[in-house]
Parts: structure tokens; C-alpha cells; sequence
């Protein structure tokens, strides 16, 4: 899929100055995205996600979330980013298992990663390093990829009816390789990050809010609500308190974790067991909405199936 980078540093922690609301940058509003919805009002940006059938993360959705993100870090009008998804069963579905087949797809990003990173890692740290502060809405599944986003975020709330969180590599012979063994575990502890790697089960928002990976699980008629009176209370702090806060509260320093992660990730997905996995994944319906309603169950299968024939 791709090698780690050696390139530039992300900057981190610049706030942008605060402008009267009616005052707007132009760049987002010119933008154009194909998987994503954005809007501006009163300092927040809302980010939604649409990439049918599951928003998966390929090229083109890992392109447009680079793209807004780099708009946004200059962008003084606005304080924070609101991300959720047009579909209500899933929120980010995992990276484009059909990648198998195109390695080097997403080589496209490598040239301004961070130092130590692959492309994976390096839109965390772009989530990670963003100067306003970054909510996800979670109402369905992210799993993989799209838990890996999740977890970069500054902060994350989950609809207790519907959402869950999943880190499923593992049925695939492989890892989690775009930072998930790094913010899981700085979330919710080693412990409870082996559990949920190895373990390789979807975790209801319950769960999730129980372990530390998203702030709080809500009532779904409650998350619009909740969500959208934290986003106006934090757009409209005096100038400085979000930098300052930022700069008190930084995010952890991952370099090291991050080049174990993809040492480890790179071993496995050169194994034959992760190409036959990920093949017989998406032959059996991963990437469809049924398939993806029950990822885990799918790929157990698979694996259980390739254990035996290899036994």
C-alpha cells in the first residue's frame, strides 16, 4: 500500500484569529469535494461524509479529507469542525480493501507526509495537528480506517441506539496501521487496546464510552442537540483560549509508535494469509451494506475457511 515517508513535519497548534462571524474565508467555499458535504455558519464547519455505499476510505474520500483539512488549518474564521456521515449506518467503513489489487494507490500522498509516517498515519496527524477543535458524530460504524478517524479527533460522541466502533484488521491477517494500535491505546489503555485489536469485535457506543474511546454515548434523539450546543459554546471562546488549551492539552507524541505500527503492519500484509483474507473478504461481500453489517461475522468465516484448508 505504501512505505513510510521521510518528509516534512506537520505544524501543530496554530488557532486561527478569531473573526466576526459574518467575515469568511473563501478558499473552503470555492472548494470542490466528491465525497464530502461542507457547510460554514457562526465559526463552525459541518463535514459530512458521502462515499456510498459504506464510505469506505480511498483515494478519492482520503483526498478530500487531506484537501479540507489543509483549507481549513488557514481558514481564521473557523474555530471548529463538526464531522458526521450522509449515511446513518456508517460513519467511515475502513480503508478500500480493493487497494490489495493497487498498492501503490495512495503513493500520490507521500511526498508532504510527516516525518516517519505513512499515508495512513499522516491523516491522523493532519486531524491530529489541526488548530480548531475536531468532533465526530458518530451514528453508525466506523470501523478500521474510519476508527482510526475517530480516534484522531479531538473529541467524539456516539448515538447509544446505533454507532460502534471496530479495529477488524486482525481477521485480516493484519494490523491497524494508520495510527489505530497508537490512539486506541492512548484512549483506553494496553489492556483494554488488546482486547479490542485482537479481540476484533464491534464495540456498541456503550462500550466505547465505557473504555474511554469516544467521549460520551447519547440517545440518538439527543446527538444533534448535545453536539451542536458544545461546537457553538467552543466557537464562541475568546481569542486565544482554544490555542492556549491546545497548547496545554497537546496530543500525544507518536513518532515512535507510529514507525513500530507500520513496521509491524508491513510484515504481516506481505504474508500470504492477509491477501487471501482480504480477497475472499470482499468476494464474500465486505464493501456492500450487507456484508459490512456484519464484517466480523464475514471475515471469521473466511479466516475459519483458510485455517482449514491450510491446516
Amino acid at each position: 500500500m505504501t512505505t513510510v515517508a521521510r518528509a516534512r513535519t506537520v505544524s501543530m497548534h496554530r488557532e486561527p484569529r478569531c473573526l466576526p462571524h459574518t467575515e469568511r474565508s473563501t478558499s473552503m467555499h470555492d472548494a470542490t469535494y466528491t465525497t464530502l458535504r461542507v457547510s460554514h455558519e457562526a465559526g463552525i464547519a459541518r463535514v459530512t461524509v458521502d462515499n456510498p455505499p459504506v464510505n469506505v476510505l480511498d483515494v478519492v474520500l482520503m483526498a478530500d479529507l487531506r484537501h479540507l483539512l489543509a483549507e481549513l488549518r488557514d481558514d481564521e474564521s473557523v474555530r471548529v469542525i463538526v464531522f458526521d456521515s450522509a449515511n446513518p449506518e456508517f460513519f467511515v467503513a475502513h480503508v478500500d480493501m480493493s487497494l490489495i489489487d493497487v498498492p501503490d494507490a495512495f503513493d500520490r500522498f507521500a511526498a508532504d507526509l510527516p516525518h516517519g509516517v505513512n499515508v495512513f498515519q499522516g491523516l491522523g496527524e493532519l486531524l491530529r495537528s489541526q488548530p480548531q477543535v475536531t468532533i465526530v458524530k458518530l451514528t453508525g460504524i466506523a470501523r478500521g480506517g474510519g476508527a482510526e478517524f475517530v480516534a484522531a479527533a479531538d473529541m467524539a460522541f456516539a448515538a447509544t441506539e446505533s454507532a460502534a466502533l471496530g479495529q477488524v484488521e486482525a481477521l485480516m491477517g493484519i494490523i491497524p496501521g494508520g495510527g489505530g494500535t497508537q490512539y486506541v491505546t492512548g484512549r483506553v489503555g494496553r489492556h483494554r487496546a488488546l482486547e479490542i485489536v485482537l479481540g476484533a469485535d464491534l464495540l456498541d457506543a456503550e462500550t466505547a464510552e465505557r473504555y474511554g474511546w469516544v467521549n460520551r454515548a447519547l440517545p440518538l434523539a439527543e446527538l444533534d442537540a448535545f453536539v451542536d450546543r458544545l461546537a457553538r459554546h467552543v466557537a464562541d471562546l475568546p481569542d486565544g483560549v482554544i490555542a492556549a488549551t491546545k497548547r496545554a492539552i497537546p496530543p500525544q507524541d507518536l513518532a515512535g509508535g507510529y514507525l513500530r505500527e507500520h513496521e509491524a503492519w508491513a510484515r504481516q500484509i506481505a504474508r500470504p494469509a492477509a491477501e487471501k483474507l482480504i480477497r475472499g473478504g470482499l468476494s464474500a461481500g465486505a464493501q456492500t451494506r450487507d456484508g459490512e453489517r456484519d464484517l466480523e461475522g464475514l471475515l471469521r468465516s473466511e479466516g475459519a475457511g483458510w485455517a482449514a484448508r491450510h491446516s
